[in-house]
């Protein structure tokens, strides 16, 4: 995992440190629908690598934004879910998704809509 700074210049700054990358953002999103198995996130963004994945979710969870939860059964059962600080996040993501969307049709871009949970603020 990244370690984190001990003083930081800017908020922005921790925000890219703790979020930035190619996949937390979208991992955080999908999340947004409620508990996903890890299997799920990966069907959901099928260019991610099981290790990167793997890894991704683990720094998520390092930094207080999603919780895994590891069932005793068999087969085992591992459950993902954001935290109330992952959680705070959903309206920023929204705000972002609804950027981007004005931003591709400015530009001429195509675009899928961001999974269901786009609609999850209407």
């Amino acid at each position: 995992m990244k370690e984190l700074k001990s003083d930081y210049q800017c908020a922005i700054d921790l925000v890219i440190d703790v979020i930035g990358g190619k996949w937390k953002v979208l991992i955080l999103w999908n999340l947004n629908e409620g508990v996903k198995r890890f299997n799920e996130l990966k069907r959901s963004l099928p260019n991610i690598t099981q290790k990167m994945l793997t890894q991704q979710l683990r720094e998520l969870e390092e930094h207080g934004l999603v919780e895994r939860t590891v069932y005793q059964e068999v087969p085992p059962r591992v459950e993902y879910a954001t935290t109330e600080m992952g959680k705070k996040l959903q309206s920023t993501l929204f705000e972002m998704c609804k950027w981007g969307d004005e931003y591709a049709q400015t530009q001429g871009i195509t675009m899928n809509r961001c999974w269901t949970t786009y609609n999850f603020m209407d």
